[in-house]
């Protein structure tokens, strides 16, 4: 059987057939459109990781009404929870940017991470350290996914034990 290495797909019955070399130029033309798609998705989630840093680097001003709003909407998530027989729930998921050590401390379980903390994170951890915390709520941090084996995103979780009477 010869083998034709023509631009032209040879006629196998009525099935266009391409020559290797035709078929291993698609497969190069497919898998570089392929990859120009994800670095074009990896742009645009690069884009869009930046504006959420820069939207949580900018602390919210605190009102009564804001304080309101917000432990409304962690009440109803925690009865949630609760009656899931869950003992904790992320209340915050953010880049490990937010954290001036870029979460070395957190990924350490050192005393004081909650030092490293800026923006809106520092905010979520004064919250619960002035309203939640003297209520009997805990609260840890820890760093949620490992992109490229390099630390990512950081959880802040609401915890709570039941106490055994």
């Amino acid at each position: 059987m010869e083998t034709q290495t023509t631009k032209d797909p040879i006629e196998i019955g009525n099935d266009p057939f391409m020559s290797a070399d035709d078929l291993a130029a698609y497969s190069a033309r497919m898998r570089a459109a392929k990859a120009l798609k994800d670095m074009e998705g990896q742009d645009h989630a690069a884009k869009a990781r930046e504006a959420l840093v820069k939207q949580l680097s900018e602390p919210i001003e605190v009102t009564p009404e804001k304080v309101h709003e917000i432990t409304q909407r962690l009440l109803d998530k925690l009865r949630i929870a609760a009656e899931q027989g869950q003992k904790e729930l992320l209340v915050m998921r953010f880049p490990n940017l937010l954290c001036s050590d870029k979460g070395r401390a957190i990924n350490n379980a050192e005393a004081g991470w909650a030092e490293t903390l800026t923006g809106r994170p520092r905010q979520a951890y004064e919250f619960w350290r002035d309203r939640l915390h003297p209520i009997g709520y805990g609260l840890k941090a820890t760093i949620v996914d490992w992109p490229d084996g390099m630390p990512g995103d950081v959880g802040l979780f609401l915890t709570w034990e039941t106490t055994r009477h």
